[in-house]
């Protein structure tokens, strides 16, 4: 299991992958996402490093809810094979702290 918080800033987006994910394989992976900021909501994204950079597009893996909500996502390895995984603020303009613990 893996924890990363970080805080989506001016940009309105957080890069959590470097670089895309490369599997061969089928592999469940759970993910918990949470926005620590009252406020905003994020959501978790995967996709292009172009999604990333244009700060649209990809597939939303979780939305944020707000403090206090933790969404739970199931997904297969595969699905996300050469993808980079993303966090983009969907409302609110603050800098706005999450985390997503990966397991």
């Amino acid at each position: 299991m893996i924890t990363v918080t970080g805080t989506v800033g001016s940009s309105g987006k957080y890069l959590v992958t470097g670089i895309p994910i490369a599997t061969q394989t089928h592999t469940v992976l759970k993910f918990t996402f949470e926005n620590k900021t009252a406020g905003t909501n994020l959501a978790l994204y995967a996709g292009t490093t172009g999604d990333f950079t244009l700060g649209s597009g990809g597939t939303q893996l979780s939305d944020s809810g707000g403090p206090g909500f933790v969404f739970l996502t199931i997904i297969d390895t595969h699905q996300l094979s050469n993808q980079v995984l993303f966090v983009r603020r969907e409302v609110g303009t603050a800098d706005s702290q999450f985390t997503l613990t990966v397991d």
